[in-house]
């Protein structure tokens, strides 16, 4: 079983969402970064069943590590749509490792998708914050402002053409109104 990293190779920082995990050196694709502690919590114990927090890592329906303590560093890996680790879960061992799966340079934050039922209890109602989304928010954003422009522009030159129809028919021309010749009978 590979070992963890030593300490020296991750750091605690700020990021866009709060606190963060950041690379300090090189992380290859498959290293084990670190691992995911805490208390173990039993689902059948109804005290351990109601404790709710954000750092819950459920291994299994029965076992879940509460990773609130502040000596789980793992805690503060964020969510990424668009990860460069993942969750290694060792049911018979009740253990959870973060496992590089793309090599992490320098200054990059450690970061492995949270899952579909954390990502819809605390993620998309405020909106998520990884770099994926917010660069597809700006995009669609952006998209729409376009729209909205395009619109605005045919919708002007519509109003300029009717203008300028009406100015026609009632036979404007060079800003001169001309008498309408009489109807021959």
């Amino acid at each position: 079983m590979p070992s963890l990293l030593p300490r020296s190779h991750y750091r605690v920082g700020r990021s866009r969402t709060g606190l963060g995990l950041f690379a300090l050196k090189p992380i290859k694709k498959g290293t084990r970064i670190i691992r995911y502690t805490g208390p173990m919590l039993d689902s059948r114990n109804e005290k351990h069943d109601a404790i709710d927090n954000k750092y819950l890592f459920e291994i299994n329906g029965r076992w879940t590590i509460d990773g609130s303590v502040r000596k789980n560093i793992a805690r503060y890996i964020n969510h990424s749509c668009r990860p460069n680790a993942e969750s290694d879960v060792r049911e018979r061992e009740r253990k959870v490792f973060i496992r590089a799966i793309r090599n992490i340079e320098p200054g990059q934050e450690i970061n492995y998708d949270y899952g579909t039922d954390y990502f819809k209890e605390f993620l998309k109602p405020i909106g998520c914050l990884c770099v994926k989304c917010v660069a597809k928010r700006k995009a669609l954003k952006a998209e729409e402002l376009a729209k909205k422009k395009r619109a605005k522009a045919r919708a002007e030159k519509k109003a300029q053409k009717s203008k300028a129809g009406a100015k026609l028919n009632g036979h404007v021309l060079n800003g001169t109104a001309k008498p309408r010749k009489a109807k021959k009978r």
